[in-house]
């Protein structure tokens, strides 16, 4: 679920499909809301968004008295965004130099972020800049190394998990989270995992999207990637899909 500047999306439009398919998942609602509570904001404080999408978090901070604003580099993004949720803050930027002055926020949350970021580092750099004292930053995300799948051909899907992983500019950012909060010396770092498992065919897209990966740098050939997209179009026919895939959300307070 690509997000932010360093890879581009195949399509846009693909992507915003894929972010409303998320955003229906069973959990994710609850895992928003997750979000919301860790950053503590107070009715009238101000929120950025980073690589807000199509603006969901943005309206939901909103419903809550939050000043949102939402920031994505994708210039179609923000313009669905707009459309959705006109009364919303939305500003086409990346992570890297945020369209915010000094100490203006009281939190700062990045959902599905930090996996496509090369230099996370800075990205946080920039999350200090921005937060007032004693602001609150939230992270989300999934680790790409870690998609368990079930399958009668375990080692090749270990191949198609990690040569797809591989395509990812930090597919191992989110266990990687507790590390970056306190190596940008913020405090009260925090890191939970929730785990949501999924037996039906939702999630085929995913998984023939991973094989399709794979098989794009040559991982694995045409013929391995056929016969396992169609094993797991068989299983999603009869019921037998497993995927398990943990979601990590951490959080920290920027130094007083």
């Amino acid at each position: 679920m690509n997000r932010e500047t360093d890879q581009k999306p195949q399509s846009t439009d693909d992507l915003i499909a894929l972010l409303d398919a998320a955003d229906r998942l069973p959990g994710a609602k609850d895992l928003r809301a997750l979000s919301y509570d860790l950053l503590g904001a107070a009715a009238g404080e101000w929120v950025v968004d980073v690589g807000c999408g199509a603006g969901r978090a943005v309206a939901e901070l909103a419903e809550q008295g939050v000043k949102a604003v939402g920031v994505d580099p994708s210039e179609r993004m923000i313009a669905v965004a707009r459309g959705r949720w006109p009364e919303g803050d939305y500003r086409i930027a990346g992570a890297y130099e945020l369209p915010l002055q000094d100490a203006s926020v009281d939190g700062y949350r990045a959902d599905k972020v930090f996996h496509e970021l090369s230099e996370p580092e800075r990205a946080l750099a920039e999350a200090r800049r921005v937060l007032v004292p004693g602001g609150r930053i939230v992270l989300v995300g999934q680790d790409w190394d870690t998609f368990v799948i079930d399958s009668a051909d375990p080692a090749l899907t270990r191949t198609i998990v990690h040569a797809r992983a591989d395509l990812t500019a930090g597919p191992r950012a989110a266990r990687r989270y507790r590390n970056l909060l306190l190596d940008a010396c913020f405090d009260d770092v925090t890191v939970e995992v929730h785990t949501g498992v999924f037996t039906g065919p939702t999630m085929l897209p995913l998984l023939t999207g991973l094989a399709e990966g794979a098989c794009s740098v040559g991982a694995v050939t045409r013929g391995q990637a056929d016969s396992w997209i169609a094993e797991q179009r068989e299983r999603a026919e009869a019921d037998r899909v497993f995927l398990a895939l943990p979601i990590f959300v951490a959080a920290a307070t920027a130094p007083r």
